[in-house]
């Protein structure tokens, strides 16, 4: 039938037929299983079948056809299963003499020797680095794979096959054996073969399965497999799940002590690391959505000039951009060569390869994440599965940072509305008798003190007080504390006075407060509404009916003259973070580009920042960060600092 290895396989197959997936050097060539009737119902024998058919086409005759069946597939290995010894085979036909079974051979040295090196070819075959051990630790057998690692795994190797073979039971079924110096990592595992044992030898091994009384480990098979890269792989996604438990833990102590733009900022750190340290990223940005508009906001970047900051990219699958694809499609995708990619946008200097990868909530997508390397081809679909790992517990830790503000801005408001709700009885209480007793002295005529009466009309002021106050913590980011007092207490402010400063606020009450406080410290004050009037403003475009000022109650102060008649540029911003048509950030960006040097201070209620413009600029020098409430103290403390630096 050819050269090709015909094999005896009884004696052997119990310990080849293992769960490990068996590796081949020919896949899907021709294997010839000949087997007497019945044999191929046995257990062993089904699974070692099962197990070729993932990687070769194996056929199964009876004996009698053997030799027709191997001129006609020209099998790369044939095995022969026979019936044990001393059970007559069913149904066998005529059988060619070279293919004799050698269990019928009488018990020598002779047999001993073939079915060694019947078990030698049949690893050698299957390109499986293994070996056979007797009990008293004698290698066998081994395979030319075995044979040829290098010296110190290997000895590694047959150590763990000795110990396996000489103390049955005391190792786990799977070991893994790594070289010395680390580089490799093989997972052994370790099959033992049972025999009928002599009566002095009867009784089973200490903790070995499958023996019970009367038998005994005859032999040992011992196949490894190379699992470094498989190894390496959950040793690095072990480390991502470490590190995305990292950024999505939130301290306690900490949570209570920072607002929402210094843990977004506590955040960044810990990505910038971890990206550098696991994933060998150190060039990429992060950008989120603006559900609004579909704006790709740069949230966080590490590596990126300027000018690719600037680049503005919406969620859309083209004219965008790699990342505009990927946030329309929710699909990684690897560049390769960023100058045959037509998707790619400007990057870092020199970028010759990106990876793109989406953030994922749920199945929403809420932005992406971009790595850029100036190496072509750097990208490999590993670092593809890395980084979308890493790229889940990202997007988690930010909504969570959301989730956090907007719980904190909504319990606020809560709890500030129960104070109010349960003072007001006893404050009306408090109004009413002092009206009462206001009566009733007046009424007693001249005898009265004047002041018991002045008292008590102070004690109706106080209560007045109480309650408007009380509705300003209740109003929340609506407020600013200390207000009255500062305008009570007015007088030109030698930094503040002549500054024009422009304030940009959709709350018309915020627009007034700001405008009023900095007003009577001799600033002269432009308001705007919403960020489109705010940036006409600040570019010097704006007309009637934008930029309001001065007079009016709030929501209806009277707009400026076209601001051509005003040419004099700003001194100063104060700019909240939401407006109706634009982030603070947008409103930030405007302000840089009419004066690079202009201060500018954003504000925001309870921290909450839905576009991470603090972040943003505070990266490009913001001044400072108002959380409302705050007090007019604080204001004007900012104020002086801003404007100080500014003029310093």
């Amino acid at each position: 039938m050819g050269s090709e290895p015909t094999i005896d396989f009884h004696g052997v197959y119990a310990a080849l037929t293992t769960p490990a997936s068996i590796m081949v050097s020919q896949p899907m060539s021709a294997v010839l299983l000949i087997a007497e009737p019945g044999m191929t119902d046995d257990p062993p024998v089904r699974t070692l079948v099962e197990r070729l058919s993932r990687t070769h086409t194996v056929e199964t005759c009876l004996p009698c056809e053997a030799q027709a069946c191997a001129e006609r597939i020209q099998p790369v290995l044939t095995l022969r299963i026979d019936a044990p010894p001393g059970q007559p085979a069913e149904h066998a036909g005529p059988q060619d003499p070279k293919h004799a079974p050698a269990h019928h051979a009488p018990e020598t040295t002779q047999h001993k020797t073939t079915d060694q090196d019947a078990s030698a070819a049949i690893l050698n075959a299957l390109g499986l680095a293994a070996c056979m051990v007797s009990p008293e630790g004698v290698v066998v057998s081994s395979s030319r794979a075995l044979t040829a690692l290098e010296p110190g795994l290997r000895a590694r190797v047959i150590d763990v096959a000795r110990r396996a073979a000489c103390e049955p039971g005391r190792l786990p079924l799977s070991v893994d054996v790594h070289s010395p110096d680390e580089s490799r990592c093989l997972e052994v595992s370790i099959h033992p073969a049972v025999q009928p044992a002599e009566p002095a030898a009867a009784g089973p091994g200490p903790g070995q399965p499958g023996t019970g009384a009367g038998w005994a480990v005859a032999l040992v098979a011992l196949i490894a497999h190379d699992v470094t890269a498989l190894r390496r792989t959950q040793s690095k996604l072990a480390a991502i799940d470490r590190a995305g438990d990292e950024l999505v833990r939130l301290d306690r102590e900490l949570v209570k002590k920072m607002h929402a733009a210094d843990r977004l900022r506590v955040l960044e750190q810990k990505i910038v690391r971890y990206a550098h340290d696991l994933l060998h990223f150190d060039h990429f940005a992060i950008r989120l959505t603006d559900d609004r508009s579909g704006k790709l906001d740069l949230i966080m970047c590490q590596g990126l000039p300027p000018a690719a900051m600037e680049v503005q990219l919406y969620a859309q699958p083209s004219g965008n951009g790699i990342s505009g694809y990927v946030a329309a499609t929710g699909r990684s995708y690897v560049c390769h060569d960023t100058s045959k990619d037509p998707r790619y946008v400007i990057g870092i200097d020199l970028a010759r390869s990106s990876l793109t990868i989406p953030l994922r909530l749920s199945d929403r997508v809420i932005g992406v994440f971009n790595v850029e390397s100036t190496r072509p081809n750097n990208f490999t679909e590993e670092d593809r599965q890395f980084g979308e790992k890493f790229a889940t517990y990202v997007a988690l830790a930010l909504h969570i940072l959301d989730l956090l503000v907007v719980e904190r801005c909504a319990t606020g408001q809560a709890v500030s509305g129960n104070v109010e709700g349960e003072l007001s009885e006893p404050l009306d209480d408090i109004a009413q008798m002092a009206a009462r007793l206001k009566l009733a002295l007046t009424a007693a005529g001249p005898a009265t003190d004047p002041a018991t009466l002045r008292a008590i009309d102070r004690i109706a002021l106080d209560v007045d007080s109480i309650r408007r106050r009380v509705k300003d913590v209740a109003a929340g980011p609506a407020t600013i504390f200390g207000a009255d007092r500062l305008l009570a207490e007015s007088a030109i402010d030698p930094v503040i006075a002549g500054k024009r400063v422009l304030v940009a606020d959709d709350d018309p009450r915020i627009r007034q407060v700001i405008r009023d406080v900095l007003r009577a410290r001799g600033a002269d004050v432009v308001i705007c509404e919403d960020g489109s009037t705010a940036v006409a403003a600040l570019s010097g475009t704006g007309g009637a009916g934008g930029p309001a000022v001065s007079s009016g109650a709030p929501g209806q102060e009277r707009p400026l003259e076209p601001l051509v008649s005003l040419p004099r540029p700003f001194d100063m911003l104060i700019s909240d973070i939401r407006l109706p048509d634009k982030s603070g950030y947008e409103v930030f960006s405007a302000a840089r580009q009419a004066n690079a040097d202009l201060p500018v201070i954003l504000m925001t209620g309870f921290g909450y920042d839905p576009h991470h413009s603090i972040v943003r600029a505070s990266q490009e020098g913001l001044s400072c960060v108002l959380f409302k409430p705050f007090q007019a103290e604080r204001l004007i403390e900012e104020v002086h600092k801003a404007l100080g630096a500014a003029q310093g």
